[in-house]
């Protein structure tokens, strides 16, 4: 197959395209990384994005690869839900041919989503460009694969990584080809002039963010709520599902390099590299441990940073939902024990959101973390939260026991335990604190909890099954309390009921 954009993209003389790629890399130093095993490069002329993309490419090590699959964006062509690719057995340019892999192409056509589309390789570059700086930067030895992805949905794009997947080796070099923001008239798609909040790089940086955390689904939903145009969505976003599990992505800075034409037309280009071995070492399975020591002070501090900082970064993301990457910094053993929690989110001293889980499943900051986020946009009582709205509000988080259930409501003790109530199917929770806030004694308690659950008012006098649990409370601003304070005295309770 030869090249379709030569002497359109890049020049179509071995001399002169030589000359090119030499005047890429004078001063990129050769810094070989046997750790690579997926790269991130940009895919416009060379005189515009090739130094991010020779930069990229100087870092791979080709000793220890066998073949290189390169995942471009389709331009031209509509495929939903597919990626074509070519029958060839080479690819020409003018600097030789490059070997197709065809052994491994037999295997991928056995995958429902593959086809081949003969006008999506007829003029398509995110590609071609990068069989040059290949042969330039990494090897004119190794077998190719050009793979044109079509436009995928989010349920789609898992399945044709997860597939993918399969078929990738610890010899096997991925490239996604994709330019970052393009923006201007000539584009479109203008974010300076709406209001100057969000740039370009901002919107790049969000982007990658997504990226780099491994968050398909919110990096889609990024791309579809900004309306950024990044070309290449389709094989970022399959590179993260065919991401290893402990991959580590870097972006590979050097000055930023962007295309100006006579319309004020700009593009943005980003370049990485991923980290990591395709064929993970099985893990070895670790069991839970569930919470038992009470958390330090510092420690509750850190899961009020963490929720608050969770709520900006979703702000700033425009995603309102959790980005599971790596472990905050300051997350101690003690905050990775399973737990329950709660989030609360106050505002003038009203509740303004409020949401949690009371059985321990994970991690507590980890509950913490989307929590935060389901109290701040999740919460059906009360509308989202505003970003204006953000540094008035104050944040408390309630970190629980394992409940425990009795045999009767009179071992509940107000302002000590919560309470987890069920009849039939009908449960509902209250935490230690909401009693004493509210100046209820036990049978008023218990009254609420049947109300809420949509049950009488009596419902909790028979058949009805509790478990209690005790809370740690963490205010924004106050010292941590354990919520035994301002207990009312058992014994009057048990006569009032």
């Amino acid at each position: 197959m030869r090249s379709p954009i030569a002497g359109i993209w890049y020049q179509d003389s071995t001399a002169m395209l030589r000359y090119d790629m030499a005047q890429l890399v004078p001063e990129i130093p050769v810094l070989r990384r046997p750790s690579i095993c997926a790269v991130v490069v940009p895919h416009a002329r060379y005189r515009f994005s090739g130094r991010v993309a020779a930069s990229v490419f100087h870092r791979v090590d080709p000793r220890r690869f066998q073949r290189i699959l390169v995942f471009g964006p389709s331009h031209y062509l509509s495929m939903e839900n597919r990626i074509s690719i070519p029958d060839a057995t080479h690819y020409a340019t003018p600097l030789g041919q490059l070997t197709a892999d065809t052994d491994w192409i037999a295997k991928a056509r056995k995958l429902p989503f593959i086809t081949y589309e003969v006008a999506a390789h007829e003029r398509e570059h995110s590609e071609q460009l990068q069989l040059p700086m290949l042969q330039s930067f990494v090897s004119t030895r190794l077998p190719v694969v050009c793979l044109v992805c079509g436009q995928f949905d989010h349920r789609q794009v898992r399945r044709a990584g997860t597939a993918l997947r399969e078929l990738i080796d610890e010899k096997t070099l991925v490239v996604a080809s994709s330019d970052f923001t393009h923006f201007g008239a000539t584009f479109g798609y203008e974010p300076v002039s709406q209001g100057g909040k969000d740039s370009p790089a901002t919107i790049d940086r969000n982007a990658f963010e997504l990226f780099a955390s491994r968050d398909v689904d919110g990096f889609l939903r990024y791309v579809k709520e900004t309306g950024v145009s990044l070309c290449g969505r389709d094989p970022l976003a399959l590179l993260i599902t065919m991401m290893p599990e402990q991959a580590k992505v870097t972006r590979i800075a050097i000055p930023r390099e962007k295309a100006r034409s006579p319309d004020d037309a700009n593009v943005n280009y980003v370049g990485a590299v991923v980290e990591g071995a395709w064929k993970e070492e099985p893990a070895k399975r670790v069991e839970p441990v569930i919470g038992k020591e009470p958390l330090e002070a510092a420690e509750g501090e850190q899961l009020l940073r963490i929720a608050r900082n969770t709520i900006r970064r979703a702000f700033k993301l425009k995603c309102r939902h959790p980005i599971w990457g790596m472990v905050p910094a300051g997350v101690t053993p003690n905050l990775k024990t399973q737990r329950g929690g709660f989030v609360s989110i106050r505002r003038n001293g009203e509740l303004r959101g409020h949401m949690g889980e009371v059985f321990p499943r994970r991690e507590i900051w980890k509950v913490v973390t989307e929590q935060a986020l389901n109290a701040a946009f999740h919460d059906e009582r009360f509308d989202s939260l505003l970003e204006s709205e953000l540094d008035s509000v104050e944040l408390e988080i309630s970190v629980l026991t394992q409940p425990k259930r009795i045999p009767t409501w009179e071992s509940i003790r107000i302002g000590t335990h919560g309470i987890v109530f069920r009849k039939g199917t009908a449960s509902a929770v209250l935490l230690p604190q909401k009693p004493v806030e509210a100046g209820w004694n036990l049978r008023e308690t218990l009254v609420q909890l049947s109300l809420q659950a949509g049950l009488s008012m009596n419902e909790w006098q028979e058949n009805a099954e509790f478990w209690i649990f005790e809370a740690q409370v963490f205010r924004e601003g106050k010292k941590e309390e354990v919520t035994e304070h301002d207990r009312p005295d058992t014994k009057r309770e048990k006569e009032e009921v």
